[in-house]
Protein backbone atom coordinates (compact mmCIF):
# COMPACT_ATOMS: atom_id res chain seq x y z
CA UNK A 1 0.00 0.00 0.00
CA UNK A 2 1.28 3.46 -0.88
CA UNK A 3 1.83 6.01 1.85
CA UNK A 4 -0.85 8.57 2.73
CA UNK A 5 -0.12 12.27 3.06
CA UNK A 6 -0.56 13.35 6.70
CA UNK A 7 -3.72 15.12 7.80
CA UNK A 8 -1.69 18.18 8.78
CA UNK A 9 -0.68 18.59 5.14
CA UNK A 10 -4.25 18.13 3.93
CA UNK A 11 -5.46 20.67 6.48
CA UNK A 12 -2.89 23.10 5.09
CA UNK A 13 -4.38 22.65 1.62
CA UNK A 14 -7.88 23.35 2.93
CA UNK A 15 -6.69 26.30 4.99
CA UNK A 16 -5.05 27.86 1.97
CA UNK A 17 -8.26 27.71 -0.06
CA UNK A 18 -10.83 28.44 2.65
CA UNK A 19 -9.10 29.97 5.67
CA UNK A 20 -12.42 31.14 7.14
CA UNK A 21 -14.80 28.74 5.45
CA UNK A 22 -16.75 29.06 2.20
CA UNK A 23 -18.51 32.42 2.10
CA UNK A 24 -20.73 31.49 -0.85
CA UNK A 25 -22.04 28.27 0.70
CA UNK A 26 -22.54 29.90 4.08
CA UNK A 27 -24.37 32.90 2.66
CA UNK A 28 -26.54 30.64 0.48
CA UNK A 29 -27.61 28.61 3.52
CA UNK A 30 -26.18 25.29 2.31
CA UNK A 31 -24.67 24.14 5.60
CA UNK A 32 -27.27 21.44 6.24
CA UNK A 33 -28.49 20.67 2.73
CA UNK A 34 -27.76 16.98 1.89
CA UNK A 35 -25.54 16.48 -1.14
CA UNK A 36 -23.60 13.92 -3.13
CA UNK A 37 -20.36 14.26 -5.09
CA UNK A 38 -18.76 11.91 -7.61
CA UNK A 39 -15.34 12.07 -9.30
CA UNK A 40 -14.88 10.27 -12.65
CA UNK A 41 -12.03 10.06 -15.14
CA UNK A 42 -12.63 11.98 -18.34
CA UNK A 43 -9.87 10.01 -20.04
CA UNK A 44 -7.62 7.04 -19.38
CA UNK A 45 -5.27 7.66 -16.44
CA UNK A 46 -3.28 6.17 -13.63
CA UNK A 47 -5.05 7.56 -10.58
CA UNK A 48 -3.10 9.08 -7.72
CA UNK A 49 -4.04 10.82 -4.47
CA UNK A 50 -7.66 9.68 -4.54
CA UNK A 51 -7.20 8.62 -0.91
CA UNK A 52 -6.08 12.13 -0.02
CA UNK A 53 -9.03 13.60 -1.91
CA UNK A 54 -11.34 11.36 0.12
CA UNK A 55 -9.65 12.45 3.33
CA UNK A 56 -10.01 16.12 2.38
CA UNK A 57 -13.74 15.55 1.97
CA UNK A 58 -13.99 13.71 5.29
CA UNK A 59 -12.05 16.38 7.16
CA UNK A 60 -14.46 18.94 5.78
CA UNK A 61 -17.46 17.03 7.15
CA UNK A 62 -18.37 14.78 4.22
CA UNK A 63 -18.75 10.99 4.20
CA UNK A 64 -16.80 8.75 1.87
CA UNK A 65 -18.85 6.17 -0.04
CA UNK A 66 -16.13 4.66 -2.25
CA UNK A 67 -12.62 5.38 -3.56
CA UNK A 68 -10.09 3.63 -5.80
CA UNK A 69 -6.50 3.34 -4.55
CA UNK A 70 -3.56 5.17 -6.05
CA UNK A 71 -2.02 3.22 -8.91
CA UNK A 72 -5.39 2.14 -10.29
CA UNK A 73 -5.56 2.32 -14.08
CA UNK A 74 -8.91 3.92 -14.96
CA UNK A 75 -10.59 4.08 -18.34
CA UNK A 76 -12.56 7.10 -19.46
CA UNK A 77 -15.77 7.34 -17.47
CA UNK A 78 -14.56 5.19 -14.57
CA UNK A 79 -15.55 6.32 -11.11
CA UNK A 80 -12.70 7.45 -8.85
CA UNK A 81 -14.58 8.35 -5.70
CA UNK A 82 -18.04 9.09 -4.35
CA UNK A 83 -18.99 10.99 -1.22
CA UNK A 84 -22.07 12.35 0.48
CA UNK A 85 -22.88 14.74 3.30
CA UNK A 86 -23.76 18.38 3.91
CA UNK A 87 -23.56 20.38 0.72
CA UNK A 88 -21.27 22.95 2.32
CA UNK A 89 -18.78 20.23 3.30
CA UNK A 90 -18.67 18.88 -0.24
CA UNK A 91 -18.39 22.31 -1.79
CA UNK A 92 -15.53 23.47 0.42
CA UNK A 93 -13.43 20.38 -0.35
CA UNK A 94 -14.44 19.93 -3.99
CA UNK A 95 -11.88 22.00 -5.89
CA UNK A 96 -8.88 21.23 -3.67
CA UNK A 97 -9.60 17.50 -3.90
CA UNK A 98 -10.20 17.60 -7.66
CA UNK A 99 -7.05 19.60 -8.40
CA UNK A 100 -4.93 17.32 -6.24
CA UNK A 101 -6.12 14.19 -8.04
CA UNK A 102 -5.75 15.79 -11.48
CA UNK A 103 -2.16 16.92 -10.93
CA UNK A 104 -0.98 13.79 -9.12
CA UNK A 105 -2.62 11.56 -11.72
CA UNK A 106 -0.86 13.51 -14.48
CA UNK A 107 2.51 12.71 -12.91
CA UNK A 108 1.58 9.07 -12.28
CA UNK A 109 0.30 8.58 -15.82
CA UNK A 110 3.41 10.14 -17.35
CA UNK A 111 5.72 7.98 -15.24
CA UNK A 112 3.74 4.89 -16.22
CA UNK A 113 4.02 5.79 -19.92
CA UNK A 114 7.83 6.10 -19.74
CA UNK A 115 8.08 2.80 -17.87
CA UNK A 116 5.82 1.00 -20.35
CA UNK A 117 7.81 2.28 -23.33
CA UNK A 118 11.13 1.25 -21.79
CA UNK A 119 10.00 -2.15 -20.57
CA UNK A 120 8.54 -3.03 -23.95
CA UNK A 121 12.19 -3.23 -25.04
CA UNK A 122 13.94 -4.18 -21.78
CA UNK A 123 11.62 -5.69 -19.17
CA UNK A 124 13.93 -5.26 -16.18
CA UNK A 125 14.77 -1.59 -16.69
CA UNK A 126 14.04 0.91 -13.91
CA UNK A 127 12.62 4.41 -14.32
CA UNK A 128 13.75 6.72 -11.53
CA UNK A 129 12.38 10.24 -11.07
CA UNK A 130 14.61 12.99 -9.73
CA UNK A 131 14.20 15.36 -6.81
CA UNK A 132 13.55 18.24 -9.24
CA UNK A 133 10.03 18.79 -7.97
CA UNK A 134 8.25 22.08 -7.39
CA UNK A 135 9.28 23.07 -3.83
CA UNK A 136 6.64 22.12 -1.29
CA UNK A 137 5.14 19.35 -3.45
CA UNK A 138 7.67 16.53 -3.05
CA UNK A 139 5.43 14.20 -1.05
CA UNK A 140 2.74 14.40 -3.73
CA UNK A 141 5.31 13.93 -6.50
CA UNK A 142 6.91 10.90 -4.83
CA UNK A 143 3.52 9.29 -4.25
CA UNK A 144 2.61 9.88 -7.90
CA UNK A 145 5.89 8.44 -9.17
CA UNK A 146 5.33 5.29 -7.11
CA UNK A 147 1.72 5.05 -8.30
CA UNK A 148 3.01 5.08 -11.88
CA UNK A 149 5.38 2.19 -11.21
CA UNK A 150 8.57 4.25 -11.19
CA UNK A 151 10.85 4.86 -8.22
CA UNK A 152 12.39 7.99 -6.68
CA UNK A 153 15.93 8.64 -7.89
CA UNK A 154 16.70 10.62 -4.76
CA UNK A 155 14.31 11.76 -2.06
CA UNK A 156 16.70 14.59 -1.22
CA UNK A 157 20.32 15.44 -0.55
CA UNK A 158 20.34 13.58 2.75
CA UNK A 159 19.57 10.05 1.56
CA UNK A 160 22.04 9.28 -1.23
CA UNK A 161 25.50 10.01 -2.63
CA UNK A 162 25.72 11.66 -6.07
CA UNK A 163 29.00 13.23 -7.15
CA UNK A 164 28.46 16.06 -9.65
CA UNK A 165 31.02 17.99 -11.66
CA UNK A 166 30.27 20.86 -9.28
CA UNK A 167 31.64 18.71 -6.44
CA UNK A 168 34.63 17.55 -8.46
CA UNK A 169 35.59 21.15 -9.20
CA UNK A 170 36.92 21.30 -5.65
CA UNK A 171 39.33 18.42 -6.43
CA UNK A 172 41.10 19.83 -9.51
CA UNK A 173 44.17 17.58 -9.21
CA UNK A 174 42.24 14.35 -8.66
CA UNK A 175 38.60 14.78 -9.71
CA UNK A 176 37.54 11.12 -9.60
CA UNK A 177 39.75 8.82 -7.53
CA UNK A 178 40.09 11.18 -4.58
CA UNK A 179 36.47 12.12 -3.96
CA UNK A 180 35.17 8.63 -4.80
CA UNK A 181 37.57 7.08 -2.28
CA UNK A 182 36.50 9.59 0.35
CA UNK A 183 32.82 8.93 -0.26
CA UNK A 184 33.25 5.17 -0.09
CA UNK A 185 35.18 5.46 3.18
CA UNK A 186 32.69 7.86 4.77
CA UNK A 187 29.52 6.15 3.48
CA UNK A 188 30.31 2.43 3.21
CA UNK A 189 26.64 1.46 3.01
CA UNK A 190 25.89 3.84 0.15
CA UNK A 191 26.48 3.30 -3.55
CA UNK A 192 28.47 6.12 -5.09
CA UNK A 193 26.75 7.64 -8.12
CA UNK A 194 28.86 9.85 -10.40
CA UNK A 195 27.31 12.10 -13.03
CA UNK A 196 29.38 12.66 -16.17
CA UNK A 197 28.95 14.47 -19.46
CA UNK A 198 31.53 12.67 -21.62
CA UNK A 199 32.70 9.19 -22.47
CA UNK A 200 36.18 10.02 -21.15
CA UNK A 201 34.78 10.95 -17.74
CA UNK A 202 32.51 7.89 -17.70
CA UNK A 203 35.52 5.62 -18.22
CA UNK A 204 37.56 7.51 -15.62
CA UNK A 205 34.83 7.19 -12.98
CA UNK A 206 34.30 3.50 -13.68
CA UNK A 207 38.04 2.84 -13.46
CA UNK A 208 38.26 4.12 -9.89
CA UNK A 209 35.23 2.37 -8.43
CA UNK A 210 32.07 4.36 -9.13
CA UNK A 211 29.06 2.13 -8.48
CA UNK A 212 26.71 3.98 -10.82
CA UNK A 213 27.62 6.14 -13.81
CA UNK A 214 24.93 8.71 -14.56
CA UNK A 215 25.18 9.87 -18.17
CA UNK A 216 23.87 13.42 -18.42
CA UNK A 217 22.27 14.29 -21.75
CA UNK A 218 23.92 11.46 -23.68
CA UNK A 219 22.21 10.34 -26.88
CA UNK A 220 21.09 6.70 -27.06
CA UNK A 221 24.05 6.04 -29.37
CA UNK A 222 26.46 7.52 -26.84
CA UNK A 223 24.87 5.46 -24.06
CA UNK A 224 25.39 2.33 -26.15
CA UNK A 225 29.09 3.15 -26.53
CA UNK A 226 29.51 3.61 -22.77
CA UNK A 227 27.77 0.29 -22.18
CA UNK A 228 30.04 -1.38 -24.74
CA UNK A 229 33.23 -0.07 -23.15
CA UNK A 230 32.33 -0.38 -19.47
CA UNK A 231 30.51 -3.69 -19.74
CA UNK A 232 28.96 -4.85 -16.46
CA UNK A 233 31.42 -3.10 -14.17
CA UNK A 234 28.84 -0.64 -12.88
CA UNK A 235 25.23 0.40 -13.30
CA UNK A 236 24.57 2.74 -16.23
CA UNK A 237 21.91 5.41 -15.77
CA UNK A 238 20.76 7.61 -18.66
CA UNK A 239 19.64 11.04 -17.47
CA UNK A 240 18.53 14.30 -19.00
CA UNK A 241 15.77 14.58 -21.56
CA UNK A 242 14.30 11.10 -21.05
CA UNK A 243 10.63 10.95 -22.06
CA UNK A 244 8.09 8.39 -23.21
CA UNK A 245 9.09 9.21 -26.80
CA UNK A 246 12.74 8.15 -26.42
CA UNK A 247 12.62 5.75 -23.46
CA UNK A 248 12.63 2.70 -25.74
CA UNK A 249 15.76 3.93 -27.54
CA UNK A 250 17.62 4.40 -24.25
CA UNK A 251 16.48 0.98 -23.07
CA UNK A 252 17.67 -0.60 -26.31
CA UNK A 253 21.02 1.17 -25.87
CA UNK A 254 21.55 -0.86 -22.70
CA UNK A 255 20.89 1.63 -19.91
CA UNK A 256 20.00 -0.05 -16.62
CA UNK A 257 18.14 2.98 -15.25
CA UNK A 258 16.36 5.90 -16.90
CA UNK A 259 16.54 9.03 -14.76
CA UNK A 260 13.94 11.67 -15.55
CA UNK A 261 12.14 14.75 -14.27
CA UNK A 262 9.67 14.96 -17.13
CA UNK A 263 6.64 13.44 -15.31
CA UNK A 264 6.58 16.43 -12.93
CA UNK A 265 5.70 18.74 -15.81
CA UNK A 266 3.07 16.47 -17.34
CA UNK A 267 -0.35 17.86 -18.17
CA UNK A 268 -2.83 17.16 -15.36
CA UNK A 269 -5.39 14.47 -16.10
CA UNK A 270 -8.99 15.69 -16.36
CA UNK A 271 -11.35 14.62 -13.58
CA UNK A 272 -15.07 15.31 -13.95
CA UNK A 273 -16.99 16.22 -10.80
CA UNK A 274 -20.74 15.82 -10.43
CA UNK A 275 -22.00 17.61 -7.33
CA UNK A 276 -25.64 18.11 -6.43
CA UNK A 277 -28.45 17.38 -3.99
CA UNK A 278 -28.71 13.87 -2.59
Amino acid sequence: MSFILPDAELDRFLGEDAPYGDLTSRAAGLASQPGRMRFTARGAMVVCCAEEAARLIERSGGRLESVVPSGTVCAAGAQILEASGPAAALLVSWKVAQTLVENASGIASAAAAILAAARAVRPGIVVACTRKTLPGTRAIAVKAVLAGGATPHRLGLSDSVLLFAEHRAFFPDDPFAGPIARLKAACPEQRVVVEVTSLVDALAAAAVGADVIQLEKFSPEQVAEVVRQIGGRCVIAAAGGVTADNAAAYAEAGADVLVTSSPYWAKPRDVAVILGPA
